[in-house]
């Protein structure tokens, strides 16, 4: 959300993880592309779908892996969006289902660190995980599932009537509005049925939900609900099939 899938990182992790599939898996190159696609259908991702299927995978050796390797230089500064974020008065909480090095790798080249109050991401979601003996001992959590999304929102703490959620996945989306966030699908021109708002960029935010700054300044013209939001929810990165 926070950067473009056009710019070779989605990419990239894309061929890590068929890397990863064939050299620690046993998986034929033929075969890993259209496994991580399927994986990433039915699980969430690549990581979450192996566990499943009883491969015991160390989430640190697989981030490690599929991240480490992601060429970061790709990604730019962003003085624009970091104005923008600067500007919004809520709480603004970074929610990715990407370990914690790499959403602080990926902000750091952003210059946006130090925009956001707090990162909710894989590790925060399975804190039990590394203690796990067995695959199917503590299943992965990730969004969209709902048990994935209920700890972020204890973890951030906030209200989810009274928070806007930006993802560029349609199914986290969806997850997001049935647990009662407001919602905005990033990335795309056609709002999902359960987007409250679309936008083609996050730089359009402010065109688009002009309620964020008029929500501070206590505008009395628009509605109960959204004058009184308080905290942004944002994904990371570019969601990819991973």
């Amino acid at each position: 959300t926070l950067y473009s899938s056009k710019i070779g990182i989605a990419e990239a992790l894309r061929n890590n993880i068929d890397d990863f599939l064939v050299e620690k898996c046993g998986f034929s190159q033929h075969k890993a592309p259209s496994l991580r696609s399927e994986l990433f259908k039915t699980y969430g991702s690549s990581l979450a779908g192996l566990r499943a299927l009883g491969y015991n995978i160390d989430a640190d050796e697989y981030h490690s892996f599929a991240h480490g390797r992601l060429p970061y230089h790709l990604i730019k500064q962003e003085p624009q969006l970091r104005n923008l974020l600067r500007s919004i008065p809520q709480r603004k909480i970074i929610f990715t289902n990407s370990d914690r090095n790499h959403a602080i790798a990926a902000l750091k080249r952003l210059g946006l660190e130090d925009c956001f109050e707090k990162i909710i991401c894989f590790e925060t979601m399975n804190p039990n995980l590394p203690n796990s003996t067995r695959p199917d001992e503590f299943p992965v959590l990730l969004k969209p599932s709902m048990d994935a999304m209920k700890i972020a929102l204890r973890a951030a703490d906030v209200d989810p009537r009274r928070t806007l959620f930006l993802d560029d996945n349609c199914r986290n989306v969806a997850a997001g509005k049935a647990l009662g966030l407001s919602t905005v699908l990033v990335g795309k021109t056609v709002k999902s049925p359960e987007a409250d708002y679309v936008l083609e960029k996050i730089h359009n935010l402010a065109q688009v939900v002009p309620e964020i700054w008029a929500a501070a300044g206590g505008d009395q013209r628009i509605n109960r609900s959204k004058s009184e939001m308080d905290s942004i929810l944002v994904t990371a990165a570019a969601t990819v099939v991973a």
